[in-house]
């Protein structure tokens, strides 16, 4: 199947969000695949990404200025911003990898691959102990022997643990979680309760005024936050002393946020949460599905404490099937779905290989953005409540229908290739130089108004 074009992959999503048409006539893109080494159109899914979230944010301008406004992608510009991290750097110099040296791909005893994940360090000390072995690389190699693929995906999932067997894309789409994923929409906005119509009134930005309370990690989750903020959303991230974080990409993706960190152990730091929520227009999760409704802030019990909040869910595998709970990451997503096996075959690699960018989390941040504020729309049209559910998987579904490339022979674009795309800017960790946002437009040209800061540099408030 030939790549389909960015613009028609825009309109499909633009039409499935409920946006009207007319808009579409405001965006150009340019470029053409191959952007990055892939047989997958990895350009064309962070043109079309990039670009949808950004003429959401025109719309979102529309109803506010009663003006519309040119937007454009360029696609090697998209292409890079979904490498983002790849690129960051603190006063001129690279932060150390944030991989744990035991995380990758390895032969199990039954000959099949498995992709460990272990760079949180509960993540990695529960799997050692799940193996018996040191943390060591041969150590682990000489452990796998004795565990089939599939054994050792269940057992490190049954045990809260991040391990997948590598499978082709036949044996995904016969596998129930495959079929699952298969029969989800790409993402869904559903109204959740009832709540008053609320009203975009005139700003300076797209999203000035809409606060927003984001409790995610890694990259998916904070990606869409920094998206809401580029437009100008106010957006608190909370996390807690207690949790492992990834330092590169606290950094990378805590552009135009403030940073608070609130223990939800503690009925204190519950009760501060929810004081939170009482004023905020949009809430994030990315933690593992269920573990916030646990603690009293699923869907509906927000919705209660703030009727009229935009709540949006972030999982690895979607919210049906047999691994909805499962916690999961981009490298694993690829793995379990098809798509490492697919990649190789197309390099003709021995081994699996894996995409040129961590191209499920960029684009479902992106996604995820997007169908924020295709909710934050309906809520000022219709008024309600709304939940919003993406995930890894289902992101990766739709990376597959968007066709295959000949890109095995592209450049992979290093640090010297994409200078033109980076900008220094000041941060609460050094002058900080990263990839500027692909996105053009006209009116009001996303940016991010704070630095990126330290975890747990703000008091749990909302600025004045």
């Amino acid at each position: 199947m030939a790549a389909l074009d960015p613009a028609d992959v825009l309109i499909e999503l633009w039409n499935d969000a409920g946006f009207d048409e007319e808009a579409l006539d405001d965006v150009a893109f340019t470029g053409t695949e191959p952007v990055l080494p892939s047989s997958f159109a990895v350009g064309t899914a962070a043109q079309a990404s990039i670009g949808a979230a950004a003429l959401a944010a025109a719309e979102l301008w529309r109803l506010r200025s009663g003006r519309r406004q040119r937007v454009s992608v360029e696609m090697r510009d998209a292409a890079v911003e979904f490498r983002s991290e790849r690129y960051l750097r603190i006063d001129g110099k690279e932060l150390d990898d944030h991989h744990d040296g035991i995380a990758g791909l390895y032969r199990c005893g039954d000959g099949r691959w498995a992709r460990l994940h272990t760079n949180l360090p509960h993540h990695r000390d529960g799997l050692l102990a799940l193996l018996g072995c040191a943390h060591d690389q041969a150590a682990v190699r000489r452990a796998l022997e004795r565990w089939p693929a599939e054994k050792l995906e269940t057992a490190a999932a049954d045990a809260g643990l991040v391990v997948t067997a590598c499978r082709s894309f036949a044996e995904w789409d016969a596998h129930a979680q495959g079929r699952a994923v298969a029969a989800l929409p790409l993402f869904r906005i559903e109204q959740i309760g009832d709540a008053r119509l609320l009203k975009f009134t005139s700003a300076q930005r797209p999203l000035s005024g809409i606060k927003v309370l984001e409790l995610t990690h890694v990259i998916a989750g904070p990606v869409g936050g920094r998206v809401l903020a580029g437009h100008g959303a106010d957006v608190l991230l909370i996390t807690a002393a207690h949790r492992p974080a990834m330092l590169p990409l606290v950094i990378d993706t805590g552009r135009g946020k403030l940073s608070a960190q609130i223990d939800l152990r503690e009925r204190s730091g519950r009760d501060v949460l929810a004081g939170l929520i009482g004023d905020a227009d949009v809430f994030i999760q990315g933690y593992r599905p269920g573990a916030l409704a646990a603690l009293g802030f699923g869907p509906t019990e927000v919705a209660r404490l703030r009727p009229g909040i935009v709540y949006a869910s972030l999982s690895a595998y979607g919210h049906a099937g047999p691994w909805a709970a499962r916690r999961g990451f981009d490298s694993l997503v690829q793995t379990a779905s098809g798509l490492n096996l697919a990649e190789a075959d197309a390099f003709g690699s021995a081994e699996p290989r894996a995409l040129p960018a961590q191209a499920l989390d960029h684009a479902t941040g992106y996604l995820l953005a997007f169908a924020i504020m295709a909710a934050l729309k309906r809520r000022a049209e219709r008024g309600g409540s709304w939940q919003v559910r993406v995930s890894l998987a289902q992101t990766g579904h739709w990376l597959r229908q968007l066709g295959r490339i000949d890109g095995m022979h592209c450049r992979d674009p290093g640090f010297g290739d994409v200078r033109d795309r980076l900008h220094e800017t000041a941060s609460g960790f050094g002058l900080l130089t990263a990839v500027r946002h692909a996105a053009e437009m006209s009116e009001t040209p996303p940016h991010w108004a704070r630095g990126s800061v330290p975890l747990g540099t703000h008091a749990p408030a909302w600025s004045s």
